[in-house]
């Protein structure tokens, strides 16, 4: 009983993460996937992950930093940033937020950040289809300090189906793979 009551806590936790319905998360997806396609391409962070990671961070775009900054990931500042930014409380207040001229700019951006930083060089060396490995590893790498924060990671790529976009990756071209995304996006709306 007592482990039944857990889970369904934790179900309930994770519903939670974000407040959108199941309708405007497909329409995220709908919206902006392809540029986590996209950023597969170039960079080899998967594109389940990308997804996944802004849903949760954005709230599926309704945050407001994803409205007032463009910001999809939540990615702070720090020292090396030269660019726009967004002054916000966080886990202190009026900490500083990067800011994009547009939601394209911050998927490349959070791929600049993963690729750029030496902490998350071993992630490179995991399977682009291995999201569950990519999602730990994210949180061992020190991406967010939420101690559940693969699991949600986890959650919303399973709920969402996102780890069928990784699946693109067999495509010789980005442009292939974006035509078949629009494919698996119709299936999924059906779905939905």
């Amino acid at each position: 009983m007592k482990k039944y009551y857990c889970a369904l806590l934790f179900v309930f936790f994770l519903e939670g993460i974000y407040s959108q319905p199941p309708d405007k998360i497909f329409q995220y997806i709908k919206n902006f996937s392809h540029f986590a396609v996209i950023e597969m391409y170039k960079y080899k962070v998967p594109a389940s992950i990308t997804m996944a990671q802004a849903i949760i961070e954005s709230g599926a775009g309704t945050s407001e930093l994803a409205i007032n900054a463009n910001n999809h990931f939540g990615i702070k500042c720090h020292a090396d940033w030269e660019g726009m930014n967004y002054i916000q409380n966080d886990d202190e207040t009026t900490e500083c937020f990067r800011k994009y001229f547009s939601i394209e700019e911050s998927f490349n951006d959070h791929s600049l950040f993963i690729i750029s930083r030496p902490r998350y060089k071993d992630l490179f060396n995991l399977p682009i289809y291995d999201y569950k490995a990519w999602c730990y590893g994210l949180k061992d790498c020190g991406y967010a300090t939420q101690k559940e924060y693969p699991e949600k990671l986890i959650y919303i790529i399973e709920k969402y189906e996102l780890y069928k976009i990784d699946h693109l990756w067999i495509y010789d071209s980005e442009e292939e793979a974006l035509s078949m995304l629009q494919i698996q996006l119709k299936r999924m709306n059906k779905k939905g």
